[in-house]
């Protein structure tokens, strides 16, 4: 992901609270001379220095084919907002558009047991809706047998974290007040969730 060193999102514990915020993302692989991509749910977790995530696809999806064999790229994307050269102080501006988002490269393996499969649905359901696991509980053992023959559960052990905020850190402090100030009165959720996000920067980069 190009990115410029001010816009960089570094901090490990934060790339991981924002994965997991943001947890609807999309998986990429470049098997072939057309890359692949699926949208569908990760779940991240931290083992001592290890950031993992692990969901699964259709069976139908014949993308699972290529995830041992290469590296697997996630996207996870989060609020954005566009913003208008309005709120600058020189009129030679432009727009522009404000996101965060991280990026996280590393090593697929499917999972194949069958008790390690439910026990990613189960954490799956734990992240979505607790509330349906007695439901799931409840379905008899044969409907649940023919669920997990049809999908395919793998676990990305994540090697490199990328993240970007970009935030409007490069204007000054009166036109990033301004910019923050109407993103958060705007009718948008994106919009709002930007201007938190702003609201978070430790200082002012631009005087």
């Amino acid at each position: 992901m190009y990115s410029q060193p001010i816009f960089r999102l570094t901090d490990q514990t934060e790339q991981l609270a924002f994965m997991q915020r943001y947890s609807f993302a999309t998986l990429l692989t470049a098997a072939g001379p057309v890359p692949m991509a699926t949208h569908l749910p990760l779940l991240a977790t931290r083992h001592s220095d290890e950031v993992r995530l692990v969901g699964h696809l259709a069976r139908a999806n014949p993308q699972w084919r290529d995830l041992e064999a290469h590296p697997v790229l996630a996207v996870f994307s989060g609020p954005h907002a566009y913003i208008s050269p309005t709120h600058y102080e020189q009129a030679r501006n432009v727009p522009t558009w404000n996101y965060v988002a991280v990026h996280a490269t590393g090593h697929a393996r499917l999972v194949t047991a069958p008790t390690r499969v439910l026990d990613i649905l189960a954490a799956t359901i734990a992240q979505y809706e607790a509330g349906y696991q007695p439901q799931w509980d409840r379905l008899p053992a044969d409907y649940q047998a023919r669920l997990l023959h049809g999908i395919v559960a793998f676990e990305v052990v994540v090697s490199h974290l990328q993240g970007q905020q970009k935030l409007s850190q490069n204007k000054t402090a009166g036109e990033q007040r301004r910019i923050q100030q109407a993103l958060a009165n705007s009718p948008d959720q994106h919009a709002r969730e930007v201007a938190a996000y702003m609201a978070r920067l430790p200082t002012v980069q631009v005087p």
